[in-house]
């Protein structure tokens, strides 16, 4: 099968800002409050009995927070850079290359799944396979956690981390995203959206879903 331009456009965007991304990065929890009681609250829900994969993991810093709660946790990128960068910095966690889209995983094997800004790059119109896609290899009651830029517009990045890259970024509505979960058979638990911090240009949001038991 093709694999689609616009895997290989961020595939490419994210291998080649893999360094600066971590480095830029690298404190970023410390300097948001909601960023790190979204995660806390995620991970008190999903508890320690099960595997979560953090999807769309990036350089890892997320993996290694969740880790360090206490999570049974692993990593999966579309990007070998920063795959390889999450391997070298958390070299105690797992972390593969891999999509989202298809993940290589059984169904109902996640006691939660994380896909922080890790929606963003799909096209509308993909995203409800690729949501299904996650509730897929949820266990029941497990959870899902997203986070993502509100707005309504498709951006074109052609420079990020101090590199010349060449990828589309969606800036998507709360009610959209939770109405693709519920579609997918998911509930949706918390919305909640803050304003831009200092470094930023839109609110961001954030969702938590639950797969139901039955």
């Amino acid at each position: 099968m093709t694999e689609p331009a616009y895997v290989a456009e961020t595939r490419t965007a994210y291998d080649t800002v893999a360094e600066s991304y971590a480095e830029t990065l690298k404190d970023a929890l410390d300097e948001s409050t909601w960023d790190r009681a979204v995660l806390a609250a995620f991970a008190e829900q999903v508890g320690k009995s099960g595997r979560v994969g953090d999807l769309g993991c990036g350089p890892g810093r997320l993996t290694g927070h969740l880790a360090a709660l206490g999570l049974d946790v692993f990593g999966v990128d579309l990007s070998p850079g920063m795959v390889e960068v999450a391997r070298r910095t958390h070299p105690h966690l797992r972390f593969d290359v891999g999509s989202m889209a298809a993940l290589d995983l059984p169904d109902g094997s996640l006691a939660g799944a994380l896909a922080w800004y890790s929606l963003i790059h799909t096209p509308l119109e993909r995203l409800p396979a690729l949501v299904a896609e996650l509730a897929r290899v949820l266990e029941p009651g497990g959870r899902l956690l997203t986070a993502f830029q509100v707005g309504d517009e498709r951006r074109r990045i052609t420079n990020a981390y101090g590199h010349d890259v060449e990828a589309d970024a969606y800036r998507l509505r709360p009610d959209f995203v939770a109405d693709l979960f519920t579609a997918a058979g998911l509930v949706v638990d918390v919305r909640l959206v803050r304003e831009a911090e200092e470094h930023e240009k839109t609110p961001q949001a954030y969702l938590i879903a639950r797969k139901p038991l039955v």
